[in-house]
């Protein structure tokens, strides 16, 4: 219980007061982090912006790193490097990127080569790197599985990837509480995937927005670990900057043991166990927004539009336009439909499919693949088909489902057993739909060429697609097995890491790397900054504005997962708005707004439409504006992490919210044609003769930085005393997040700094393996 004189506080409160560096007047906070996960999509430009500011990693034993996005899921039996395997040119530049980067600044890294290498958000927790009440991020936004542990974990763009790596902080603000209560017991085969799609249905894609999210309640609490990261991970999808959950038992099991965790029995694990069991709000905790769910009311649930909202019960129907009553979803509903080839009033399960995809960061764990093995068992998939894969999320999911022998089930149902990667969850890789496949997918996001270009997406359970493989259609798992809910006792895999005291280096491959320096044995120290300039200035800025008039703008119809496959920031101008700006066969849409005269060249966007920028927490979506020459937009509302990114990258979103007649007004003027000014020291926008159209709020922390040109990582390192002096007591109070504390459990002495290396060969040229396994 909270002292007399305390306030109640939330699991999100305590976690992000306790990493507080610096607190500014207008709410501006420097927050620590404890954990930054790295791919190969989002890290690029932020290690070139180090390199050319001759900056360091500052905490290389927080850091780990993997490639995911971009990799085949095909047979790696004999894989010699990435740069002969990866054969897409764009994807194979931005692995070795990888690969070169983490050798330079001497990360952790776990390669193509290496059973430890996976999803992102797989291969952290499975590792023990991800631990509760501590800090997450990584250039991702599903981010947000970590919170399953009672981790504050986040998504953020590039330049805040750069950040981190530099100053091992982050520039932000306080979010809203919300709490998602789920009380009673589940029905067969219903599992945390409906759960957490029913949730998004309820509260819609911005029903979070602000906030984190608290999931609880009894069918919370009795959800293994890898059901609760299944919703954390899309708690994204409701709009949420992340999802949490408070660790217990279930989280301490599942923990123990893990090659990254504090040693099993020693003091660190009991002093850890004894922190983490603080890590619940109180009693009396207020909370911003509140939602309550009966367990009994979620049925198996999937997707029938392009929105991790538009989702039905399997027994329900496609909705009609006339179904709903705001204009926003009406119109909505009108372009998925067209979009998904679908019929309203059409039943669920009367759906036909084309493929069938099981993984992703989402659903890809060995829970995940036990419960959808145990439907297809014995049975052959539909010959409808034309392709049914599993993909796990790591190499060591793999083998432990090899040992279980669930690839032979699958393999003899008619599945292909691949590699672990993200695959045909985003479509960066070979792994894609063809255009207008229908496809099942386990994965987290719907949206428009996700999967593929034109691509349709129907979001589900394991156990789901599972039941629509053998039919080749939506199917209710609950008609071919009387009892399809998973296990309720988080899994462990079988094989146990071995704690080997080891004395040669190169028994140290892959350990986290602690470059050793004279004042401290875990961080690495960067040259004074010499100044905080580093974007242009944004004073009074004037131009063509172009209206769009769309609701829930996601980042992929800003920017395609394809044009991603880029090492630098430029050059994404001609890809803004790709499915809408270009017909299938490449030619000019000249009924979208930017490819009609004068908005050719606009230099800002006005957005009659809520949400914008949801989704992905790419920062691509800014580049590629700021390339076509849009440095400002003005909307009702905006994604959290979007909205953040802009100003990154010295861009102003201007946000008018409940205030609709103010938007048409200025979008009116923009319809016209005509220019708008948009004054930021005066916080007003103007029409080009003169007329005030509306003033507006902005942050004046944000304001002072775009006003002077500010760049976050100089400010940030200023405060170079603050940040040594919490790191300080971070390793008195919880030694166990550093990277030392590891080091003990596998060599004697002083650690030593370890060069990361691509795939370690034997001289026969097998792939070396590490000293610790699962």
């Amino acid at each position: 219980m909270p002292s007399a004189d305390k306030k109640p506080q939330t699991l999100y409160d305590k976690v992000f007061e306790s990493h507080v560096v610096s607190a500014e007047k207008d709410g501006t906070v420097l927050l620590y982090i404890d954990r930054h996960l790295v791919h190969e999509v989002t890290s690029p430009q932020a290690f070139e912006g180090l390199e050319n500011a001759s900056r360091k990693v500052r905490r290389p034993d927080c850091t780990l790193a993997t490639t995911d996005h971009n990799v085949p899921t095909s047979s790696r039996k004999n894989i010699k490097s990435v740069a002969e395997f990866v054969k897409e040119e764009d994807s194979r530049l931005q692995c070795v990127t990888l690969e070169e980067n983490v050798k330079k600044f001497g990360l952790t890294y776990f390669g193509l080569g290496d059973k430890n290498q996976g999803i992102v958000h797989v291969i952290g927790p499975e590792q023990g790197f991800t631990l509760p009440g501590t800090t997450v991020v990584c250039g991702d936004s599903h981010t947000s599985t970590h919170g399953a542990f009672g981790a504050l974990a986040f998504g953020i763009g590039t330049s805040e990837v750069e950040h981190v790596l530099a100053t091992q902080c982050l520039i932000t603000k306080r979010s809203k509480n919300m709490r998602v209560q789920v009380d009673g017991k589940l029905a067969p085969g219903v599992s945390s995937k409906d759960i957490i799609l029913h949730v998004i249905g309820v509260i819609g894609t911005a029903g979070g927005t602000g906030a984190v999210i608290e999931f609880c309640g009894s069918a919370i609490r009795g959800l293994s670990m890898e059901a609760r990261m299944s919703i954390c991970n899309m708690s994204i999808e409701g709009g949420a900057r992340a999802g949490m959950i408070a660790p217990d038992q279930i989280t301490f099991d599942y923990l123990k043991g893990r090659p990254l965790a504090p040693k099993p029995d020693s003091n660190e694990w009991k002093k850890a166990t004894n922190y983490w069991l603080s890590l619940r709000s109180d009693d009396g905790a207020k909370y911003d927004k509140e939602v309550f769910i009966d367990a009994k009311d979620i049925a198996p649930t999937v997707s029938w539009g392009t929105s991790p909202q538009d989702v039905v019960a399997i027994t329900g129907v496609v909705p009609s336009p006339d179904d709903f009553s705001d204009k926003d979803k009406k119109a909505s509903c009108v372009r998925a439909l067209e979009y998904m080839g679908l019929k309203a009033g059409t039943k669920m399960e009367d759906i036909e499919l084309d493929k069938i995809f099981i993984g992703s960061c989402t659903n890809s764990r060995i829970e995940d693949l036990r419960a959808a093995a145990k439907i297809v068992e014995g049975k052959k998939i539909a010959s409808s088909l034309k392709r049914a894969m599993v993909v796990p999320g790591s190499g060591n999911v793999k083998n432990q489902a090899e040992r279980e022998g669930l690839d032979q089930v699958f393999i003899n149902a008619g599945f292909e057993w691949r590699e672990a990667g993200c695959s045909m969850c985003l479509g960066m890789n070979p792994d894609i739909l063809s255009p207008r496949e229908r496809c099942a997918s386990t994965s987290n996001r719907n949206f428009e060429g996700r999967q593929g270009a034109l691509g349709r997406t129907h979001l589900m359970s394991p156990v789901m697609a599972a039941a629509a493989s053998l039919t080749g259609k939506l199917t209710d798992v609950r008609k071919l097995v009387d009892n399809a809910t998973p296990q309720k006792a988080s899994p462990k895999l079988d094989v146990q890491p071995e704690f080997a005291e080891v004395d040669s280096e190169e028994e140290l491959d892959r350990i986290l790397d602690i470059p050793t320096t004279e004042s401290a044995g875990h961080t690495n120290k960067n040259p004074e900054p010499t100044e905080s300039g580093g974007m242009p200035k944004f004073t009074v800025f004037r131009g063509i504005a172009a209206p769009l008039e769309k609701a829930n703008v996601d980042t992929d119809a800003i920017i395609p997962k394809q044009f991603l496959k880029t090492i630098k920031r430029t050059g994404l101008g001609t890809a803004l708005f790709h499915p809408l700006r270009y017909n299938e066969d490449g030619s000019d849409n000249t009924s979208f707004i930017l490819n009609q005269d004068p908005y050719r060249k606009a230099k800002l966007l006005v957005v009659t439409g809520r949400n914008f920028g949801c989704g992905s927490s790419r920062e691509h979506a800014p580049w590629a504006l700021l390339d076509f020459g849009i440095k400002c937009v003005i909307a009702p509302s905006y994604a959290d992490i979007f909205f953040n990114n802009c100003f990154k990258n010295g861009m102003l979103p201007i946000a008018i919210p409940d205030d609709q007649a103010t938007i048409e007004k200025i979008a009116d003027r923009a319809r016209a044609g005509e220019e708008i000014e948009v004054d930021l020291p005066g916080q007003v926008i103007k029409a080009a003769d003169g007329t005030e159209l509306a003033k507006f709020d902005v942050e004046e922390f944000r304001k002072h930085c775009l006003v002077e040109g500010l760049d976050d990582i100089g400010l940030t390192m200023q405060q170079e005393a603050q940040i040594t002096e919490f790191e300080r007591k971070r390793t008195m109070d919880t030694p166990w997040l550093d990277g030392s504390g590891y080091l003990k459990k596998w060599r004697k002495g002083e650690a030593t700094k370890v060069e990361a290396a691509p795939v370690p060969k034997t001289n026969r040229g097998e792939v070396k393996t590490d000293p610790v396994e699962w």
